[in-house]
C-alpha cells in the first residue's frame, strides 16, 4: 500500500514556468529600452545634420547675394573708368594743340626779336617804326605768357585725371580680387552640394542593387542604372509587363526610403531615358524609334509617380537609336543598345 501511494504523486512544474516567464519579460523590456535609445540617438544625429545643411544653404545664399552686389559695383566702376579715360584723351588732344600754338608763337617771338635787334643796329631808322616793332614784340610775349599759363593749368588737370585713373585701377583690382575670392568660396560650397548629392546617389544605387539582385540585363554604368528593355517591355511595345511593374515599384520604394533622409537643400531629380537599337520600327503606333523610346521612358515615369515618387522630382526623355553603347551590327550590340537608363541627378 505505501508503494502504491508514492507512485500516484505528480511532478510540480509551475515554479519553473514562472521563472522562465519572468526572465522572458525582462529580456523583452531590455530589448525595447535598447531600441528606444537607438531611435533617440539616431534622431539627434539626423537633426544635427539637417541644421548643418540649413546653415550651409544660408551661407550660400549670402555668398550669392554678395557676389551679385560686387558684380554691380564692378560694372559701375568700369563705366567710370571708361569715362575717365575718354576725358584724359580729350585733354591730351587739347594740350597737344596748345603745344603747337605755343611753338608757333615762340617762333614768331624769336623772329620779332631778331628784327628788333636788326632795327636797333640800323642807324637813322625812324622812331615810329621802332616803337611799332617793339609794341608788336611785347604783345607776342604777352600771348606767349598766357599760353604758358594755360599749358601749366592743362598739365595740372592731366595730373589730376591720371591720379584719378590710377585710383580707379587700384579699386578695380581690389574688386576683382574680392570677386575671385567670392567665386572660390561659392565653388567650394557648390562642390559640397555636389559631393552630398553623390553620396545619396551611391546610397541609392547600392540599395537598388540589393533590392533587384544580380540579374542579367541590369547593370550600373557610371552615374546610370541600366535596364535592358526586354526585362521591362515586349518587343515593339511601351507597356510594362508584370515583372517590369514589380521592378519599377521596387525602384520607387527604394527612392522614397532614401528621400526621407535627404535634407531640403538637396535639389535632386530622377531622370528616365529611353533608348532603342538602330533597326527601324514597323509599328503603326510608333512612327519612329524616337516615339517608342519616349513612350517607354514616360511609362516608367508614370509608374514611379503612381508608386508615390513626387512628380516634381521626375523627368523623362527619349533618344531613339542616336546614343548607342555599341556601334556593331550584331544581335548582341542591338540588345545592349535597347535599354532604359535611370539617372539620379541634380536639378
Amino acid at each position: 500500500m505505501p508503494l502504491a501511494r508514492r507512485a500516484r504523486r505528480t511532478i510540480d512544474i509551475w515554479p519553473g514556468f514562472v521563472d522562465a516567464l519572468a526572465t522572458l519579460v525582462m529580456v523583452i523590456v531590455f530589448v525595447l529600452m535598447i531600441f528606444v535609445l537607438a531611435q533617440y540617438f539616431l534622431g539627434q544625429a539626423l537633426s544635427g545634420r539637417q541644421k548643418a545643411l540649413d546653415r550651409l544653404s544660408q551661407e550660400m545664399a549670402a555668398l550669392s547675394e554678395s557676389l551679385n552686389m560686387q558684380k554691380a559695383a564692378n560694372a559701375a566702376l568700369q563705366a567710370e573708368l571708361v569715362s575717365s579715360k575718354a576725358d584724359k584723351e580729350r585733354v591730351e588732344a587739347w594740350a597737344a594743340g596748345l603745344g603747337q600754338d605755343v611753338t608757333a608763337l615762340m617762333a614768331l617771338k624769336d623772329e620779332l626779336e631778331a628784327r628788333i635787334k636788326e632795327l636797333d643796329k640800323t642807324v637813322g631808322a625812324k622812331d615810329g617804326e621802332l616803337v611799332s616793332e617793339r609794341k608788336l614784340s611785347e604783345e607776342a610775349r604777352a600771348q606767349a605768357a598766357l599760353l604758358s599759363r594755360q599749358m601749366e593749368a592743362m598739365k595740372q588737370e592731366l595730373a589730376r585725371i591720371s591720379a584719378a585713373l590710377d585710383a580707379s585701377e587700384t579699386r578695380d583690382k581690389e574688386q576683382k580680387a574680392q570677386i575671385a575670392d567670392l567665386g572660390k568660396r561659392l565653388n567650394v560650397a557648390l562642390a559640397g552640394k555636389v559631393e552630398e548629392l553623390q553620396k545619396y546617389r551611391s546610397e541609392f544605387f547600392g540599395r537598388l542593387r540589393k533590392v533587384l539582385g544580380e540579374r542579367p540585363g541590369i547593370r550600373i554604368e557610371g552615374d546610370r542604372f541600366v535596364f535592358q528593355s526586354e526585362l521591362l517591355f515586349d518587343s515593339g511595345s511601351a507597356e510594362l509587363g508584370l515583372d517590369g511593374i514589380e521592378q519599377v515599384r521596387n525602384i520607387a520604394a527604394t527612392l522614397k526610403d532614401i528621400a526621407k533622409t535627404m535634407p531640403k537643400g538637396v535639389n535632386w531629380v530622377l531622370r528616365v531615358d529611353g533608348h532603342t537599337d538602330k533597326r527601324p520600327i514597323t509599328s503603326a503606333k510608333f512612327p519612329s524609334n524616337w516615339e517608342l523610346s519616349t513612350a517607354r521612358a514616360t511609362t516608367v515615369l508614370r509608374t514611379l509617380a503612381a508608386s508615390g515618387v513626387p512628380k516634381d522630382r521626375l523627368a523623362a526623355a527619349g533618344f531613339g537609336e542616336f546614343q548607342p553603347l555599341d556601334t556593331a551590327d550584331t544581335d548582341a550590340a542591338f540588345a545592349r543598345n535597347r535599354r532604359i537608363e535611370i539617372r539620379f541627378d541634380q536639378r
